[in-house]
């Protein structure tokens, strides 16, 4: 990697050749990923700009085991100019959109080696979600707002019960008769700001059925969502101060003490200890140019994803509601929730649950309240009613995980539990027929029928 280090590079190196960051448990996750090359592809190139480009495009494109997705991606653009269907551009932006979020999570955690660990973190944990962002801004745009709503629930409920679920299985699998543990204390403060988002999400709702008529609540409900909104918003902000600064020992893995044939491998050397130290592969200015370019590319395949996301169903045979809550977090997130399995086999659960209840919390707390902020900029009256059935869902699964996760220990039987009741609200979903950009109650239409 000698031949990647630019002299500006250099500068924030430190003794040992390494650069210290702050890594959150989102990119450890995605690292898992990665593939490692000593054969740089521009390593016989001639010209030094040529040399650098040709060797960060190989960083990039072909540094991560989703490489083999990368074709899909103009597939994508293809099948949209040439009109090859929706369920076809659908499909392949779906993909793509998997592989691309992987890359940006790469990206940020090489823009983190140069920022220092604080605002690393920082930049980490904004960016982690950022595919969701971006497809719930696109269908804002379009006035979906129920699509929103789907998607960000549907990627809440995913980290929360699929992949925590699929974590705590695998991981009780692989050491049934040890056990695993984990930090109480970091699941504690992810659960609290989980009910904090629950309280503003059902008090719209509680609004709507206190009696009253869906005219006469309208307006009460979107000032008190953007009024909670604005509370969620700055209390993630807390959050992070929380994690970054005052308390970050909460969310550090605890490592447990070896049993003594352990200690009697890890007397043989520290080779554990190097490959956990990890060097940037690309310079700061070459990372963000690249981020900046994944981006755009990510914006244009969420702009098919929902412009086809309806067709695609019909096409399908499959509900609206199942696509854009079930099957876009999951494929959308498929590398990160790999990750996470992958390090509970691992036995480091606290890097699982910091990816996966990290994420919800994300989603909820920041997400979740910038769409209705962005919604109320852009003239859209988006609210944090998300109906009965979803908030519902929504309030059981938290309640489960907190119960699943009070007394810092895991077992395979928690993660199954946990997995099944992800499959059950599934498979209400998938049975649920609820059209998109019905933002209004159904009993408008009985009474203007009437």
């Amino acid at each position: 990697m000698g031949s990647l280090q630019e002299p500006w590079v250099l500068e924030n190196v430190d003794s040992k050749g390494s650069v210290r960051h702050g890594k959150t448990a989102i990119n450890m996750s995605s690292s898992l990923l990665r593939t490692k090359s000593d054969l740089p592809l521009g390593s016989r190139v001639r010209c030094p700009m040529l040399r650098h480009f040709v060797a960060n495009l190989h960083e990039v494109v072909l540094g991560t085991k989703l490489s083999v997705i990368f074709p899909v991606i103009p597939l994508a653009f293809v099948a949209h100019f040439y009109g090859f269907g929706s369920p076809w551009v659908f499909a392949l932006s779906l993909l793509g959109v998997s592989a691309l979020a992987e890359r940006i999570s790469f990206l940020t955690e090489q823009i983190a080696y140069y920022i220092g660990p604080t605002v690393g973190g920082l930049v980490n944990a904004t960016c982690g979600n950022a595919t969701e962002l971006i497809i719930a801004i696109f269908a804002l745009r379009q006035n979906k707002i129920d699509m929103v709503k789907y998607s960000l629930l549907g990627s809440v409920l995913s980290n929360m019960l699929l992949v925590l679920g699929a974590s705590l299985f695998c991981g009780g699998i692989a050491h049934l008769r040890k056990g695993q543990k984990f930090n109480r204390r970091q699941a504690e403060v992810n659960c609290i700001l989980l009910l904090l988002a629950l309280l503003c999400h059902s008090l719209p709702l509680l609004f709507r059925m206190s009696g009253a008529s869906a005219a006469d609540t309208a307006d009460p409900i979107l000032q008190l969502s953007r009024a909670s909104s604005v509370v969620m918003l700055i209390a993630y902000i807390t959050y992070l101060v929380f994690q970054l600064f005052t308390h970050s020992q909460f969310f550090e893995a605890q490592e447990e003490p070896k049993d003594e044939e352990d200690g009697a491998l890890e007397q043989g050397g520290g080779e554990g200890e190097e490959e956990e130290e990890e060097e940037a592969v690309i310079g700061f200015w070459s990372a963000f140019v690249w981020l900046v370019g994944l981006t755009a590319l990510v914006s244009l395949l969420s702009e098919y994803l929902v412009e086809t996301i309806e067709d695609a169903s019909y096409s399908w045979g499959i509900s609206v509601s199942f696509n854009s809550m079930i099957l876009l977090p999951i494929v959308g997130n498929a590398a990160e929730h790999a990750g996470a399995i992958i390090f509970a086999f691992k036995d480091k659960l606290d890097i699982s649950l910091g990816v996966a209840l990290g994420s919800a919390t994300q989603i909820s707390m920041f997400a979740v309240p910038l769409c209705v902020i962005a919604a109320w900029i852009m003239g859209i009256d988006m609210d944090l009613n998300f109906n009965l059935l979803e908030t519902g869902c929504l309030a059981l699964s938290i309640i489960a995980v907190a119960f699943t996760l009070q007394d810092g220990n895991s077992h395979y039987l928690k993660g199954l539990i946990l997995t099944l009741l992800y499959s059950v609200i599934g498979a209400c979903f998938f049975v649920s027929k609820t059209p998109l950009s019905k933002n209004e109650s159904p009993y408008i239409y009985i009474y203007s029928s009437l």
